[in-house]
């Protein structure tokens, strides 16, 4: 997997956890540089955590999904990206979201936010990613949008939550496709 390729799944996989921040943003009001990197390092660690655990799981069962593995991926990238396209239309979320940074308040969050992370580890285990470096990549990447989530919700609120969800939707949709159409031999 390309460089560029893995940019474009952490960023898709982060809009989840940007789009939360962006909630505990608007939440908090006005936001400290330690309510930026509570969200960046909860959301980061998770979002690094949960594709390293996915990659184990399908590192146990690559050897009996070699042959579909370009379709698992296609399926489970795009489910999870029109899940977020379909999230991304819900306005309501932000007022479930509290203002707290505690571990209480985070550690569920950080969880449900990066269980598409979980799926796409699976993924990265048939396509053979190098995990290690991918995880890292994801987890800071997540961490740098998730701290940014948190200044922007503080500053320009909900708008930024549903475009988010929505572009991160789009991006792992396509990134599925790709993958599919290069294993069909389509793309080179």
């Amino acid at each position: 997997m390309k460089l560029w390729e893995l940019f474009i799944i952490a960023v898709g996989l982060s809009m989840d956890a940007f789009a939360v921040s962006v909630c505990k943003g608007l939440s908090a009001g006005r936001t400290k540089p330690r309510h930026c990197i509570a969200a960046g390092a909860w959301f980061g660690g998770f979002q690094g955590l949960m594709p390293l655990i996915g990659y184990l799981l399908g590192a146990r069962l690559e050897s009996f999904i070699t042959q579909v593995d370009h379709w698992i991926a296609f399926v489970l990238l795009g489910f999870i990206g029109f899940q977020m396209v379909r999230e991304s239309r819900d306005c309501s979320d932000c007022q479930e979201v509290d203002a707290s940074f505690t571990p209480k308040a985070m550690f569920p969050l950080a969880v449900a936010t990066s269980i598409d992370a979980l799926a796409v580890g699976v993924t990265f285990a048939f396509l053979r990613v190098e995990i290690l470096p991918a995880v890292a990549f994801i987890a800071v990447v997540t961490f740098l949008l998730s701290a940014l989530g948190v200044k922007a919700g503080s500053v320009f609120g909900i708008r930024c939550k549903s475009r988010a969800e929505l572009a991160g939707g789009v991006v792992l949709i396509l990134m599925g496709t790709k993958i599919l159409l290069e294993h069909l031999g389509f793309l080179g």
